[in-house]
């Protein structure tokens, strides 16, 4: 039996050395997740691996257009769409939707999850999502992870390191942290304890962390695992899916750590989603946003190093002698002559300074103007996207042609983002949206224009039809007129209470609904200045001849240039051919007149 196999502390530590571990792609490239994750925090950061103790410059090309990145990919909440799975009762998805928008994303901060889980997806390559007790997932930064199979994340056990300050500890004993029920070999307060009476607060290199408050180690570990390293006593070789909450503290006068057992339970499923950006066969990470830019801001780090020593050396004023006294002279400094100070070269002398200037420079100027021009189209970043000014004379329409391609594979990259959101709402937020709101809910919600008119409609009619059903029932005449005029009533009477409304959801009212969601990626509000230009051109063709679009053929050909200039004909389905009609100019009658014949004239 290998030490590794002994129990769960042995394991945890051979991971984390077989972690630091490269793993060989297609035979030529060794790669190592955890690097990766370093290098490219680093490089966020305006950081070299070397360090920057000698005062090395560095030009960050990096973070500008990943940022770019994090605003062109973002999923908007308003972009998620709930509604209720069923003809019978799909009525009720505008319930569930104001709830989810209004009350439900804020309560959950939902929006924070989606910014983190977006940036680690650019960032690193990957996002690793966990499932909490409560609807809002949990992002596990990639820094944290201890270890895990390198090939693919969620194929094997996953370890990630936490660092607990003692009253962070004594909370999670809410969650059975410490209890010998959950397996548990110590007390969460006996761990604090041992941790203050350490030799040395390690971090992860063994080097002493100087922080100033106290912080303990702990490992949360999930995977399947042999059966016997929750109980000692299992000689069956069988293996389980597990989770184990480990502590390591270390005695004074040892230079060994101790496990202990802080929580150990089995789990059924797994509790991670993990999404990839631009993956990469045979690894864990996809190819990343900070590493699609390591090659340029190497060599612009290269460049800006020789650049800066070049500077230094220009920097230095270095004076040359010549003639009979030039020995003599070379001795001194131009800080030890005084003022007016006259030297003597002899007869053929001369006084001059050395030539230091950096005829070099424009070269390794150059050569960043092109590592960026290539990070920017690594990055699919360029400059009007990045909001510069284009090159003297460009087209405006070539601007915006070249801006519009910028955004596809941004485009491209959110509509996968936005699968993956789908499959964690449906697997994990869901199911707490349908339990709350099963309970019955009453908010206060700003409803927009389009849904004023459509909560209107239906309270004005429902209420219509109750009073013209007293009316009937009490003998009363019921004419259309009389319908329609009670409708308008009630809907005048609705609009003048604002568009903030007091919603109630009936307790069991959605107890036999079926929730499902989507998440539209269409990006109708990424270009608002383009989608304007198309719509007023429409505008000014309807308002010209509007009846031309009740002929077949020319309604067809009307859908075929909405869906050309990528607008979606629905929206103008609501225009009929009585609204055309009754926009025609109609013509005027003329007042008649009698001529002396007695005949009319106009």
């Amino acid at each position: 039996m290998e030490d590794q196999d002994k129990d769960i502390f042995n394991y945890i530590v051979a991971q984390e050395a077989n972690y630091k571990q490269p793993i060989p792609i297609n035979d030529v490239w060794n790669w190592s997740m955890k690097d990766h994750i370093k290098t490219s925090d680093l490089y966020l950061n305006s950081q070299l691996l070397t360090g920057k103790s000698d005062f090395k410059p560095v030009k960050n090309i990096t973070r500008p257009i990943l940022n770019l990145q994090h605003r062109t990919e973002d999923l908007e909440l308003k972009d998620v769409q709930i509604y209720v799975d069923s003809p019978e009762l799909y009525h009720l998805s505008f319930l569930v939707k104001k709830y989810h928008d209004d009350i439900f994303v804020q309560e959950n901060d939902l929006d924070t999850y989606f910014d983190e889980l977006n940036v680690s997806r650019i960032d690193f390559g990957g996002g690793l999502s966990k499932k909490m007790s409560k609807a809002r997932p949990e992002l596990v930064p990639l820094q944290s992870i201890a270890f895990c199979d390198q090939t693919d994340i969620l194929s094997g056990p996953i370890g990630i390191r936490h660092y607990f300050s003692p009253d962070q500890l004594m909370d999670m004993k809410k969650v059975g942290w410490g209890d010998e029920k959950n397996g548990a070999t110590i007390s969460v307060e006996d761990l604090i304890t041992l941790s203050r009476s350490e030799k040395k607060n390690d971090n992860t290199d063994g080097q002493i962390a100087k922080t100033t408050g106290r912080y303990i180690e702990i490992f949360e570990v999930h995977g399947n695992l042999p059966k016997r390293f929750a109980d000692p006593t299992d000689d069956s070789g069988e293996y389980e899916t597990q989770i184990f909450i480990v502590g390591f503290y270390q005695k004074k006068g040892s230079m060994d750590k101790q496990g202990v057992t802080l929580f150990t339970k089995a789990e059924n499923t797994s509790p991670f989603k993990f999404i990839k950006r631009d993956p990469v066969y045979g690894r864990a990470l996809g190819f990343g946003g900070a590493e699609e830019l390591f090659e340029a801001q190497v060599w612009i780090n290269y460049d800006m190093i020789r650049m800066q020593a070049m500077l230094d050396a220009a920097s230095i004023t270095i004076l040359k002698a010549i003639g009979p006294n030039s020995q003599k002279v070379a001795g001194q400094k131009l800080t030890d002559l005084e003022n007016l100070e006259i030297l003597d070269l002899g007869e053929g002398g001369d006084l001059g300074q050395v030539d230091t200037f950096p005829r070099n420079m424009q070269l390794f100027d150059n050569s960043v103007q092109q590592w960026e021009a290539h990070a920017q189209q690594m990055g699919a970043a360029n400059d009007a996207i990045m909001g510069n000014s284009p090159a003297s004379g460009t087209p405006f329409k070539l601007q915006e042609l070249v801006t519009s391609e910028a955004h596809g594979l941004h485009e491209y990259r959110r509509g996968q983002f936005a699968k993956h959101i789908e499959e964690i709402y449906k697997d994990w937020i869901v199911p707490h949206i349908q339990k709350k709101i099963t309970e019955g809910y009453k908010f206060l919600s700003e409803l927009s224009l389009e849904e004023l008119q459509y909560v209107g409609e239906m309270l004005a009619n429902n209420e219509a039809n109750k009073r013209l059903k007293d009316m009937v029932l009490a003998g009363e005449e019921v004419t259309p007129d009389i319908q329609k005029t009670m409708m308008e009533l009630i809907m005048l009477d609705f609009k003048k209470k604002g568009s903030k409304h007091f919603i109630e959801i009936l307790k069991g009212e959605f107890k036999k609904a079926t929730l499902s969601v989507k998440v539209s990626v269409k990006g109708k509000t990424k270009d608002l200045a383009g989608r304007t230009d198309k719509l007023v051109n429409i505008f000014r063709e309807i308002i010209v001849n509007p009846a031309v679009l009740t002929i077949p053929a020319i309604a067809k050909i009307f859908n075929d240039i909405l869906e050309s200039s990528g607008l979606d004909p629905a929206d103008f389905s609501g225009i009929t051919k009585e609204q055309l009609q009754a926009t025609q100019p109609q013509p005027t009658e003329q007042p008649v007149t009698q001529n002396t014949d007695g005949q009319s004239s106009i």
